[in-house]
């Protein structure tokens, strides 16, 4: 189904007044049947469970629903499991995926025994990230613009245990089938790195981006443009407009939702994997921001480089200084340094420029209005949990600015060809996502400010990604080892 709630709270402000019995009445009056509640785990996974819209009572939104916080990766232990979680009435969409009329429900987790908000609920980090900024002075608001990209397959195996490991993807729009039989082979593919952006037929999934498009407006997001991305085998980007921070990492758990659902809908699977294919481009999601004073746009500065403020310039030079400890949270999994490597526009050089996308920091300049002025940092995916990746982001731009943190100069050249003399003054992101985690354990006092981030957070992330990610990756043979050295 595709109704929303209506009037849709989609403005600001009438998020922030949505009462929950203004949600109850318009469920009803939508033909609502089942009320889903859905949170995030700390890896950055939406879970739910669902009840009947009986059940969805007034004091719900105050007093939650019990949940077993044991069996949620990276939260509480069994002897102490009992846990909460609080609907958002803010949140509340009609889910356009599912059959049977549902109503959707964002939470927050709460500690049933202190009354509390949980410190480990990624989204209690993302709201407190919002209250530390208004706290500071510097803003009112930082608004976030991320560029998610994902590939959508026709078929993804994969396995891996004791003798054997391996991937197969296939895609009717992957070059590799321009030579195909069996069929009709009606070719029009786009090649590797050539997918951005002819029209359709070689672009093949056009009404299915269109399709999830409408899912998503339907959900209440508003999406600006979508298109196909450069690596053959479907790869797509379809960008929201500008949200607060919260609220846009809220809408980037409901698009990728969306996105996964709507594919699977139509007999595709959709990836958000940083780099699922080998020899073409990696999926990342750019994130564009910016910090405003009540209606001032702070990043904006007619005489600066690139229209930016000394504001914007010190929040660039907290997002470099910290880059290696942020792509611990930002870069999240051991696939996404095979993505953050040279070439394939990756943003692997920590320097800034305008227009210039090989650096880590883009501004761009589209447009001359003060209030169109943002950076864009590049180096995230979309793996990455966006509560905790938005609120690492503004704590390290917000350290910048407090230390006037500068940057190294802006360089409008291409950084993969520059001269060695040259090369070896720009430094680069992590290689890996040990080195990613070491970075944060070294640095991560900028995040601690206001309690926005918790040593106990910090401790929870780096355990369970070495234990959980990079030692079993590391204990099993690769494919291409065998390659290598089968005959040795």
């Amino acid at each position: 189904m595709t109704a929303t709630l209506e009037p849709a709270a989609t403005t600001k402000g009438a998020r922030a007044g949505t009462a929950p019995a203004d949600v109850i009445r318009r469920a009803k009056e939508a033909g609502v049947q089942i009320v889903d509640v859905k949170f995030c785990d700390l890896p950055g996974t939406w879970q739910h469970f669902s009840l009947p819209l009986k059940e969805l009572t007034e004091s719900v939104f105050v007093e939650g629903i019990g949940f077993d916080g044991s069996s949620i990766r990276g939260f509480q232990a069994i002897n102490e499991s009992d846990m909460l979680l609080v609907p958002d009435p803010a949140s509340a969409f009609v889910d356009p995926c599912l059959q049977v009329p549902t109503l959707s429900l964002t939470c927050d987790v709460v500690d049933p025994v202190t009354g509390e908000a949980y410190s480990r609920d990624p989204r209690y980090v993302a709201r407190k990230a919002e209250q530390y900024l208004v706290k500071s002075g510097v803003a009112t608001t930082a608004y976030y613009g991320p560029e998610a990209e994902f590939y959508i397959f026709n078929s993804a195996r994969f396995d891996q245990n004791a003798h054997e490991g391996y991937y197969y993807i296939d895609s009717e729009e992957g070059i590799w089938n321009s030579g195909a039989n069996g069929t009709p082979n009606l070719g029009h593919r786009p090649r590797h790195k050539e997918g951005y952006f002819p029209v359709p037929p070689v672009d093949r999934l056009q009404d299915l981006r269109s399709k999830i498009v409408l899912a998503m407006l339907a959900a209440g997001i508003d999406v600006e443009v979508h298109h196909h991305e450069v690596g053959t085998a479907g790869q797509t980007e379809i960008d929201m407009r500008f949200q607060t921070l919260t609220r846009m990492a809220d809408q980037m758990m409901m698009y990728k939702y969306v996105v996964k659902n709507v594919c699977h809908q139509y007999g595709y699977t959709a990836t958000f994997m940083p780099k699922p294919l080998f020899g073409d481009n990696g999926s990342g999601m750019h994130v564009h921001m910016s910090l405003w004073k009540d209606d001032k746009n702070l990043f904006f500065d007619a005489n600066g480089y690139a229209l930016i403020s000394d504001t914007a310039r010190w929040y660039i030079g907290g997002l470099i200084k910290h880059a290696a400890a942020l792509l611990a949270f930002a870069a999240p999994t051991t696939n996404s340094y095979r993505r953050l490597v040279p070439g394939y526009e990756a943003p692997i050089n920590l320097i800034y420029s305008q227009r210039n996308r090989s650096a880590i920091c883009r501004i761009p300049v589209y447009s001359k209005s003060a209030k169109s002025k943002r950076i864009e940092f590049r180096a995230p995916d979309p793996a990455c949990n966006p509560y905790l990746t938005f609120a690492a982001l503004l704590m390290a731009g917000l350290d910048g600015i407090k230390h006037k943190i500068e940057p190294p100069k802006p360089m409008d050249v291409d950084l993969y060809d520059l001269e060695p003399e040259e090369r070896k003054h720009v430094k680069n992101t992590p290689g890996s996502l040990a080195e990613s985690l070491a970075a944060l354990e070294a640095d991560h006092d900028f995040l601690l400010g206001g309690e926005v981030f918790t040593p106990d957070v910090i401790e929870t992330w780096l355990a369970y990604k070495r234990s959980k990610e990079i030692d079993p990756v590391a204990l099993r043979p690769h494919p291409y080892e065998f390659f290598l050295y089968y005959d040795v």
